[in-house]
């Protein structure tokens, strides 16, 4: 079988980094990041998030390839505001509410 190994789907290899950041030369206030080991679920998320933001003018995803566990997430937005600063607080953003919803949950399961 040709498949990789299962680990290789969620196991940074030594040296690898989580996230890794590319400006873009091409087009102003705009860069990739590439998550490693991370799939369409943490992808959509962050991209879903980022253009919530009004100061984000474009945000897509992309999965390169089934077997390569990766995701580069490319994000653009206005003069006043970097592609990392947008980053970071979607992420911090996505943090909040993921806390606030557990938060909920174990109230509501405690209601029954």
């Amino acid at each position: 079988m040709n498949a990789p190994p299962s680990f290789e789907s969620f196991l940074l290899l030594d040296g690898e980094k989580k996230i890794v950041m590319e400006k873009d030369t091409k087009v102003p206030n705009a860069a990739s990041f590439i998550i490693n080991k991370e799939d369409h679920t943490l992808g959509n998320l962050l991209r879903g998030q980022l253009l919530r933001d009004p100061q984000v003018l474009f945000a897509g995803y992309k999965v390169p390839h089934p077997l390569e566990h990766r995701v580069v997430l490319r994000v653009q937005t206005t003069s006043e505001y970097s592609p990392q600063e947008a980053f970071s607080n979607a992420i911090t953003d996505l943090i909040s509410e993921i806390s606030l919803l557990e938060e909920r949950f174990k109230v509501s399961s405690k209601l029954m």
